[in-house]
């Protein structure tokens, strides 16, 4: 790889780095903070993405990538259901790969390839939850919804500090997946959320930003 192709790659991992830090506590952020995130100019961010919407979809592909990664990797494991299940959210919450892939639900219009990896991915993560369902693992009242809420509610905890909040993150996973096993001490109250109101989240806020 010559010298500025290597340059360019090192300032494309940057800016992802950054938007991924930028976007997942504000999607309504400017490119501009990315940047200056990053450390490098807007221009040289805008000739790898030139549109605010582009670097958005470029996040949500490869988190959407990462999460399917990790899944199909629990799914190999020759641990048991639920210590496969579990190292696989403690993965998922250390890359925050699917809380930024849904924090950034409808801040653009998807493409085919996109909405292909996301129906992927909630296909490998359903054959997860199930498997470590019908081994007796998880408390009956508890859904799949339930889990993509509670792992994108955790990956929101941010601090300052040397690792941004990691250690408390993997603390209240810890905390939280000790209150899903089965037996469980006592029902929950309403419903869980349904999946099709996690996917009109993609639609919501386009159609709410369209009307601005």
């Amino acid at each position: 790889m010559s010298g500025r192709r290597a340059e360019a790659a090192r300032n494309d991992g940057r800016i992802l780095d950054a938007a991924r830090t930028v976007f997942l506590a504000d999607p309504e952020a400017p490119v501009s903070k990315v940047a200056a995130t990053a450390g490098v100019g807007i221009s040289a961010l805008y000739r790898r993405y030139p549109s605010k919407e582009h670097l958005l979809r470029a996040l949500a592909e490869d988190g959407l990538t990462r999460y399917a990664a990790s899944l199909e990797s629990a799914l190999a494991s020759d641990a048991d259901p639920w210590t496969a299940y579990v190292a696989c959210l403690h993965e998922v919450l250390d890359g925050r790969s699917q809380a930024l892939a849904q924090r950034l639900a409808g801040t653009f219009t998807p493409t085919q390839a996109l909405t292909a990896t996301a129906v992927r991915a909630g296909r490998l993560a359903e054959t997860l939850f199930r498997r470590v369902r019908k081994a007796g693992e998880l408390r009956d009242d508890v859904s799949e919804a339930d889990i993509v809420l509670l792992l994108e509610t955790v990956s929101l905890v941010e601090l300052p500090g040397a690792d941004g909040g990691a250690a408390l993150r993997r603390r209240y996973l810890t905390l939280l997946l000790q209150a899903l096993r089965a037996p469980a001490a006592g029902p929950l109250p309403g419903p869980p959320a349904r999946e099709s109101d996690l996917a009109a989240r993609w639609r919501v806020r386009l159609k709410s930003s369209s009307t601005e």
